[in-house]
């Protein structure tokens, strides 16, 4: 085999071209895949009032389709949403988040709110806060309760 650059046969040639390769210049796909960590994720809209019957149970079937949901907390016309996001960064977690109410409006029979606040913060940060006495509290009891 003679060495050369990699491309295509020369026309005639049935020979390949061996290419050197030196393995600190080839990106390692896995190393460039950054590591998912786990993001806090609270998430507060507001909007026209809404009736409460017809609230508690879009933010239910939210629960149902966004399995991390941790608790929402709600009123006539505003809501707080907590849950664990898996991402790569904190602007993934951020963006993600930021659709979250828009995308699931229509399957889970939201009302047309806006997204008012989002706070983002990784796992580490949570439990210091937690262990601090500050930050959001644990989202206990679990679920869909109102203000």
């Amino acid at each position: 085999m003679k060495r050369g650059r990699p491309g295509p046969l020369s026309r005639g040639s049935a020979e390949r071209a061996l290419v050197s390769v030196d393995s600190a210049t080839v990106p390692r796909q896995a190393e460039e895949r950054s590591v998912s960590r786990l993001w806090h994720i609270t998430l507060s809209v507001s909007g026209p009032q809404t009736p409460l019957p017809e609230l508690r149970r879009g933010l239910e079937q939210l629960a149902h389709d966004h399995p991390f949901l941790l608790t929402s907390r709600y009123a006539t016309d505003h809501a707080e949403i907590r849950y664990w996001e898996e991402a790569r960064d904190l602007h993934d977690a951020a963006a993600i988040a930021l659709r979250l109410w828009g995308e699931h409006r229509s399957t889970a029979g939201l009302p047309p709110w806006e997204t008012v606040g989002l706070e983002v913060i990784d796992r580490v940060t949570y439990h210091q806060r937690l262990a601090e006495g500050y930050g959001p509290a644990p989202a206990v009891p679990v679920g869909v309760h109102p203000f």
